[in-house]
């Protein structure tokens, strides 16, 4: 009951206090410290992220559900609730690392994943900023402490991608903060922090084993050898830009999934005739042609290409650093967000691998799961063959990727810009593989392998007999005609391969819906998405069949 005759009958001088001491973080000498680190507070955080004053906090009155700790641990560590970010409502759970090095608490993580749930049954994206060094050992020790603190899944449902979850690591993220990041669709690493499963001194301990939390989980370990994090940056305010650009991509959600309708970011000349808006001159790219050399054994940069077919600035590469022979982007064309898969001949000549089939197959996954129509740009002489592909389950993660594409139901673009080798053909969305449409070059060049290697398997025994080696073969059928007895010439030879490869043939059996002028690729990739996208802009809605596909299979 209320004491009518209190100087404080409401007790809302209480309430100030409370709040104000909870707001101190974990007070002066560790925000300091912080600080000392080039770092931003947890709050800090918050405020540069969401739009001016439109943080609306819960639970910050909560503290540890353990007597001797609950007076040392405001917010209990973490710093939730909602606000916006371009006027669109978000869920946001920063990591304070100056409550006890940002351990995960019981009643902090509880209202995480509480906050985390209820955005998602009503369709707002989720934002972690992790800095967390793992659970808080008093909490989770013992049986009962380990069972009240394991992975929810049996209170909660499936996130199956219903909105969109970012992660930034922006300190030594250990245990929660991974688990977040491991589940996202987009993770960001501040460069000079870590995520691993445990960190150095447990794992010295544990095991014997001596390493930095560099070796564990520095950013260049997830750049160039897991692939787990798709973006890095600079310092704390260069990740909140990330965060807030990468959301930009994403439709507005609803408890039912995305709704491709509804643009997160909405281009402001979404109406506008194809080519006459985005910095771009309505009918070609005339320079296309100084891009890309005709020689198909030249290299050139397919980022270069990218930005002249994209609106311009719109090109946001997710895993920049992990096989570079693929590139995966978030981009624009006329406004419309797309996803690009593109060969880049630049890095082991568009060669892929492995990591290639990991990133192709994840970024499927997430367009789809969000409505984002994929667009695809050949340049590739296939797969890599040989032991260190085998050892990295080539062939499994060839299909997996496959089974990725079978899955999706965005719409897809594909352009044979110039090689398109093998299995690589199919895996990049190539003929009779279910595009809205399929487009090629003059100059594209479609087959099992390249022309030099080609005329060494079908006529390799010709060929040694006629330049003066043993074991003649009789003649055999060529793509054109009959081989004449003899010498045959392998420039000749190699002519009737490459003009097999062309894609005229294709072309004449409806394999290949138009063979266009380079200059018009832009503008027949806008009309292609906008086609699909159907009258109402539904068109392009997905069944999201691929929302429960892990991140990395």
């Amino acid at each position: 009951m209320n004491d009518r005759k209190s100087p404080d009958p409401w007790r809302l001088d209480e309430l100030a206090q409370r709040e104000a001491r909870a707001r101190e973080l974990g007070g002066a000498d560790k925000v300091a410290r912080q600080h000392g680190k080039g770092r931003l507070t947890a709050r800090e955080r918050v405020g540069q992220l969401l739009d001016t004053g439109t943080f609306d906090e819960h639970g910050l009155l909560a503290h540890s559900d353990l007597a001797e700790a609950a007076d040392r641990t405001p917010a209990d560590g973490k710093v939730t609730g909602f606000g916006a970010i371009d006027g669109r409502t978000v869920f946001v759970s920063a990591d304070d690392v100056t409550v006890l090095a940002g351990a995960g608490g019981r009643v902090g993580v509880g209202k995480q994943m509480k906050g985390m749930a209820y955005a998602a049954q009503k369709g707002y994206p989720c934002v972690v900023l992790g800095d967390a060094g793992g659970a808080r050992v008093p909490d989770i020790m013992g049986s009962a402490g380990m069972m009240s603190m394991v992975y929810p899944i049996a209170d909660h449902a499936p996130r199956d991608r219903r909105v969109p979850l970012v992660t930034a690591i922006m300190g030594e993220c250990f245990g929660g903060a991974a688990w977040s990041a491991s589940v996202s669709d987009v993770v960001i690493q501040v460069k000079g922090t870590s995520m691993c499963v445990g960190g150095p001194s447990i794992l010295e301990i544990a095991t014997g084993e001596k390493a930095t939390t560099e070796d564990l989980g520095g950013w260049e370990l997830h750049a160039k050898v897991t692939g787990q994090v798709d973006l890095f940056a600079e310092d704390d305010a260069d990740c909140l830009r990330l965060v807030r650009r990468a959301l930009g991509y994403f439709s507005a959600g609803g408890p039912h999934g995305p709704d491709p309708s509804r643009p997160w970011a909405a281009p402001t000349t979404e109406a506008a005739p194809v080519g006459a808006a985005h910095g771009h001159d309505a009918s070609r790219i005339d320079h296309v042609l100084d891009l890309v050399p005709a020689d198909p054994r030249a290299t050139y940069d397919m980022h270069r290409l990218l930005e002249a077919v994209c609106d311009a600035g719109s090109v946001l590469e997710l895993k920049p650093l992990f096989d570079g022979s693929l590139i995966t982007a978030l981009a624009r064309i006329e406004g419309r967000a797309v996803g690009v898969l593109a060969n880049n001949p630049k890095v082991t000549a568009g060669a892929m691998g492995p990591g290639a089939c990991e990133k192709a197959t994840s970024f499927i996954c997430l367009c789809d799961s969000f409505h984002i129509p994929l667009v695809f740009l050949h340049d590739t002489p296939g797969f890599f063959v040989g032991r260190r592909a085998e050892e990295g389950a080539m062939p499994l993660k060839i299909m997996n990727w496959i089974e990725a594409l079978h899955h999706s139901t965005v719409p897809r673009v594909s352009m044979i810009v110039r090689k398109s080798y093998g299995m690589a053909h199919c895996n990049m969305s190539g003929g009779n593989m279910g595009n809205d449409l399929l487009l090629a070059w003059p100059g594209a060049d479609v087959s099992f392998m390249a022309p030099a290697v080609a005329v060494n398997v079908v006529y390799g025994r010709k060929l040694t007999a006629a330049e003066g080696g043993r074991h003649p073969e009789p003649p055999t059928k060529e793509f054109g005609g009959r081989l004449r007895e003899g010498s045959p010439d392998r420039d000749a030879l190699m002519e009737q391969i490459s003009r097999a490869n062309a894609p005229w043939e294709a072309a004449g059996r409806n394999y290949i819906d138009r063979v266009i002028d380079p200059r018009d690729t832009r503008v027949e990739i806008a009309r292609a998405l906008a086609r699909a996208a159907g009258p109402d802009g539904q068109g392009g809605r997905s069944r999201r069949l691929l929302a429960n596909w892990p991140r990395m299979a």
